[in-house]
Parts: structure tokens; sequence; C-alpha cells
């Protein structure tokens, strides 16, 4: 039997999403689902589902290759992956991370980095760091790279931070986080993606922010909700975070899965409050 990675018959109605399409989405309350996505077929599973963003994530090191963090991942991982993925989507958003070490540097590697990724079919780029970034932001974003900034727990600087821990509990570190997507946004960010910060600080930055918001163990405030596929789908050995729910439990199929996990994010009905710091 031969393989049919592009498309697998999906024949779906939808339009294109597109930037202005989220922007829409976040004005009209219409919650966002995102979901990491590492492959062609998947791609096409998950955008036939009604994913609205497929994020070729770089804990594809973990997952795909085994590897203890997300650090060692290089940039011809995430432009093999990102070209895999857009070979299988037809309506989906596709945003990529840039890896650790491809940004850093300079606000020229940046863009000759993001650059590579926007040709191997990303939509848009997600980077992590916070008020620091910010001219490297406005770089790329004037020079027609979109962006999605990641603040919180941000795992390529899960050495410095100390562990996996929950950022903005206190006072202090709320405003900061506050700051910081506050520039994010006015350096020209279109999206920005919380981890693993208290549900209602969530809430309130989202609610100020006129881009769209993204949470993972952020709570059900913000404009929309990611994981990652193999927890969802409870295929990732060891112990899962508060954050995941095993989306396969009594459904007869992958696809009904994420279906199931598309209606609850739409329906408010995840995360919940046991999902949520």
């Amino acid at each position: 039997m031969s393989a049919q990675p592009q498309g697998l018959g999906n024949s779906s109605p939808r339009k294109a999403v597109t930037l202005p399409a989220l922007l829409e989405m976040k004005k009209n309350q219409d919650k966002i689902a995102m979901l990491t996505c590492y492959d062609a077929c998947f791609a096409s599973v998950l955008d036939a589902s009604g994913v609205d963003i497929l994020l070729v994530g770089d804990s594809l090191g973990m997952v795909l290759a085994g590897m203890p963090s997300t650090l060692p991942v290089s940039m011809e991982m995430m432009e093999y992956h990102t070209r895999c993925v857009a070979a299988g989507n037809q309506t989906a958003f596709v945003v990529a991370d840039m890896p650790f070490g491809s940004y850093q540097e300079s606000m020229e590697q940046a863009y000759r980095n993001a650059a590579r990724l926007m040709a191997a079919g990303a939509n848009m780029v997600k980077l992590e760091g916070t008020a620091w970034l910010a001219p490297t932001v406005e770089y790329l974003t004037t020079r027609d790279i979109p962006v999605c900034a990641h603040l919180g727990l941000t795992p390529q600087s899960v050495s410095a931070l100390g562990g996996y821990r929950v950022q903005g509990r206190d006072a202090k570190a709320a405003k900061v986080l506050k700051l910081n997507a506050k520039a994010m946004q006015d350096a020209g960010a279109q999206l920005v993606l919380f981890e693993l910060i208290p549900g209602k600080l969530a809430g309130d930055i989202s609610k100020s922010l006129t881009v769209p918001t993204i949470g993972i163990g952020a709570g059900v405030d913000c404009d929309g909700q990611v994981l990652v596929l193999h927890d969802m789908l409870n295929v990732f050995p060891g112990k899962k975070p508060k954050f995941v729910r095993n989306f396969m439990d009594n459904q007869p199929s992958i696809q009904a899965a994420v279906q199931a996990y598309v209606s609850a994010v739409k329906e408010k009905t995840f995360p919940t409050a046991d999902h949520t710091f």
C-alpha cells in the first residue's frame, strides 16, 4: 500500500487560517486551537480536524529524537520538520520554533535563520525571550517575518530558570511578565504564547493585549490553547504535567481525539481548574 501524506484526502472547505483571521477570532472571543506537529501525515489529520495553528515545536527534540531537552535541536532539524508539516497541511496556520542558539547572537543571525524557516513553509516563527528580545522582534517584523513571542516558562532557558517551574507567581514577577508581553506586542509580535503561568495573570494580560494569546498551563482565559501532540494522545512516556489532558480516552481514533481537543478548546471546557496554576 502506498503512503499518501499530501492531504490524506482532506477536502476541508474552511478557508486558510491567516493572521487577520486569528485577530478576528480574538475580537469575536472565538478560541484558537493549536497543537504541535512534526510531519506531513499528522499535519493533514490535524488540519482536517479543525486545528487552527500547527506548531512545529523544538519539543521534537524530546518527542521524536529522545533528547533530554530542547537545547540540542538544530536549525537543520527545524527546517526539515517545518517542510514536512507544510507539505501535509492545507489550511492551518504554521508556526515554527527558532531553536536555541539560532537568534540570540544578533538580529542579522535571527533574520537569516527565520528566513530559512519561512522558506521551508512556516507562516510565523516563535522566539523565547523577554524584553531584551524586543529589538530582534522589531527587526524581523519590519522585514515581513511574523513573530510569536514565547513568555513565562521558556524551555530553552530551563538551566537559567532552575528547572520547569511556574513563572509569575509573586507580584514582582507578574509585573515583569506584563511588561514583557507589552514590549513584545509593541515590537511587532503578532502572537504571544504563555507557558506555565498563573491562570489569572494570563487572563489579565490577554485582556490588555490587542494580539491573540495562546496558553499552555496558563488557564482558560487565554485566546487559545496549545498542547504537545504526543502528550494529549498519551503516547509520550513518563509522568504528564498537570496541564495535560489525555484526549485519547474513550476515543476510537487519533482524529476523533484531536477533534475532541478542538471542541474542548472552542467550548472552553479545557483547560479546567485542575489543569491551571
